[in-house]
């Protein structure tokens, strides 16, 4: 049986290649029956010690910054970390999937040009989210397209429903639509036209809008909206999620209250960004998780175990009752 490899873009993330290294050996050591492909400076790589014959270098010394355009360093003479992944991942049977923690732009054009599943079909990042119930909610997009249609976002809840009825067993994933009002006349221009769109969409199960403070209340299983949006929301529900456990542990520390400790120690599980926040992108034939860009190397482990599942058609993440 062939070795299952996940490749690892070594570059760009806010904590550099030592980080993303670190990450990776994580990785050999808690997966056994899977081998690593690094893309990235060959010196660094050889020198980390890592075991041999359980991984395989890309070499490549530029990444993509924020200040980068993505599509000029995509024609860029020298390697290019990302390219070089995706291109791979691509190409070699092997390889179950990429992660990555650096330009989510790079990330996505890269994507299109060498794992598009789909060419009618624009690809979006998919997060899974707890909710109050015990379920989680796919959040989608979250970034991959800040501007995008109104016929991008009925895509997207496609993609979406595909996700959640394949690793959560729905038969019909309720979906919603991201608004500032859960009247149908509510939202920009954007939000209006597709909620026309979703009304009518077969093969989708839509139950209207949902505003900002239902998001995470388990009302819809799917939530649809533009990929600033989405981000926002991402970004909002960690740190209100960190600002709530912060204060709970300095109440029970100044109050001497140790069932506060304990609340916390429960919130911080349920609610741990560091492996939920990692992304999915949908619409590509091999799994690309983007990881976050200040991830630590503990967070790359919990990515490629969400590589792994979704490779073998698993849950991400376990339901709470």
């Amino acid at each position: 049986m062939e070795t299952r490899e996940i490749i690892i873009d070594l570059l760009g993330s806010d904590l550099g290649p030592q980080e993303m290294l670190e990450g990776a050996r994580l990785v050999l050591e808690d997966f056994p029956d899977v081998n690593v492909v690094l893309a990235g400076p060959r010196d660094l790589i050889e020198a980390a010690g890592l075991p041999e014959g359980r991984y395989r270098i890309l070499e490549a010394n530029r990444t993509v910054t924020n200040l980068d355009n993505p599509i000029e360093a995509f024609y860029s003479k020298e390697p290019v970390s990302v390219f070089r992944a995706l291109e791979e991942a691509g190409s070699c049977s092997s390889v179950i999937g990429v992660i990555n923690a650096g330009n989510t732009g790079a990330l996505f054009a890269g994507a299109i040009r060498f794992l598009l599943a789909d060419r009618d079909v624009r690809p979006c990042i998919a997060a899974i989210l707890p909710t109050t119930k015990g379920g989680f909610t796919c959040l989608v997009d979250t970034g991959a397209s800040i501007d995008c249609g109104a016929q991008q976002l009925v895509q997207f809840a496609h993609q979406g429903t595909d996700l959640m009825r394949k690793l959560y067993k729905l038969e019909s994933p309720r979906v919603g639509l991201l608004s500032n009002g859960a009247e149908p006349t509510k939202g920009n221009k954007l939000v209006k036209e597709a909620h026309g769109l979703l009304s009518r969409e077969e093969g989708i199960n839509f139950i209207g809008n949902i505003e900002g403070n239902k998001t995470l209340s388990g009302e819809c299983d799917v939530l649809v909206c533009e990929g600033f949006a989405g981000n926002q929301v991402l970004k909002n529900s960690e740190g209100m999620a960190v600002n709530l456990i912060t204060e709970i542990i300095k109440y029970g520390k100044t109050h001497n209250v140790p069932a506060a400790m304990e609340i916390a120690g429960y919130l911080m599980s349920r609610f741990d960004f560091a492996s939920l926040g990692a992304g999915i992108m949908l619409g590509t034939r091999k799994v690309v998780v983007k990881s976050r860009g200040s991830c630590k190397r503990t967070a790359i482990r919990n990515a490629a175990q969400i590589l792994i599942n979704l490779a073998d058609d698993k849950t991400i993440y376990e339901s709470i009752d």
